[in-house]
């Protein structure tokens, strides 16, 4: 079955090595049009997940489909999905040129996409120098060129940017949004959570095996309210002070500071200079994404 929505959806999907329980019960969907950024810390099934995806694992329960069906179903897979779990696997005599073109033969497509593909990529220069002597960045473009010969409609893709430098990263950033923008589907397992934020527009977090949130970056950012840090002279005092406004969403840090939520900084001095207690310093708290990725995975299993 195919029915080219260029959708992946992942129902109760379950694996188990042993005694060790690696994906329990994942749910979730990425859609066309949108990067998807798959986080988890190590060991909480991200790449368990991904390859039960491709029918490279079976699972113990549960099941994925892309385009409406098993992996295994599609009837031209490579023209469907380019996946790239790793980048190893390539011969070291041989040039990038080759290596594509015995691909595009493996899986029916013209030669002529191994040039549009290296071009692609950034490798047009280096196509005829042998594998061996590329960087771990050169060798990523390589395996990304390898998945996008069928030009597939949806894009799998686990740590793309381990290897590259900054203009590598930036480049994989633009690449993967356009190819997006053309309402084609991105799934980006990353552990570089600056460059999710950065590229993402959903997110899908596992921690432990399970899913602890799905759905845009916008959203997680919007359930956590953002405070102001306030470092002063009596925090009881100030506390107190801002409770009798009000303002009871307030956290004392390890460093003695207060998190104040739900008021801004303007109305905080006023209430601490009628209450008497010095202010020696105000910051409004920067809510990014290693921040939340923390508070969702530190807890047994999260939330959502």
């Amino acid at each position: 079955m195919n029915d080219r929505s260029g959708r992946i959806t992942v129902h109760e999907l379950s694996k188990q090595f042993g005694s060790v329980v690696a994906v329990d019960g994942v749910s979730f969907s990425v859609e066309p049009g949108a990067v998807t950024g798959f986080l988890g810390p190590n060991g909480s099934g991200k790449t368990t997940t991904l390859r039960m995806i491709l029918g490279l694992v079976t699972p113990t329960a549960g099941g994925a489909q892309v385009n409406g069906g098993p992996y295994a179903e599609l009837p031209e897979p490579a023209r469907v999905v380019g996946a790239v779990l790793e980048a190893q696997g390539f011969h070291p005599a041989r040039t990038a040129r080759n290596h594509l073109l015995a691909c595009a033969a493996a899986i029916g497509v013209p030669d002529a996409a191994v040039d549009h593909v290296l071009t692609s990529v950034g490798l047009g220069q280096d196509a005829d120098r042998a594998v061996r002597g590329y960087s771990l960045g050169m060798r990523q473009r390589l395996a990304l060129a390898v998945a996008l010969l069928g030009d597939p409609q949806i894009l799998i893709l686990d740590e793309p940017g381990n290897g590259l430098d900054p203009e590598g990263i930036a480049w994989m950033r633009a690449f993967l949004r356009g190819f997006a923008g053309q309402g084609r589907t991105v799934l980006v397992s990353s552990h570089v959570l600056a460059e999710v934020e950065q590229t993402a527009d959903h997110l899908v977090v596992i921690s432990r095996g399970r899913c602890v949130f799905q759905g845009p970056l916008a959203q997680l950012r919007g359930s956590r309210r953002a405070r102001v840090l306030v470092w002063c002279s009596s925090p009881v005092q100030l506390a107190e002070a801002l409770a009798r406004t009000g303002i009871l969403e307030i956290d004392t840090l390890p460093d003695g500071r207060l998190g104040v939520a739900g008021a801004d900084p303007v109305h905080i001095g006023n209430v601490a200079l009628g209450a008497g207690v010095a202010i020696y310093g105000m910051v409004e708290e920067k809510i990014d994404l290693e921040q939340l990725f923390f508070q969702l995975t530190a807890t047994p299993w999260g939330a959502g």
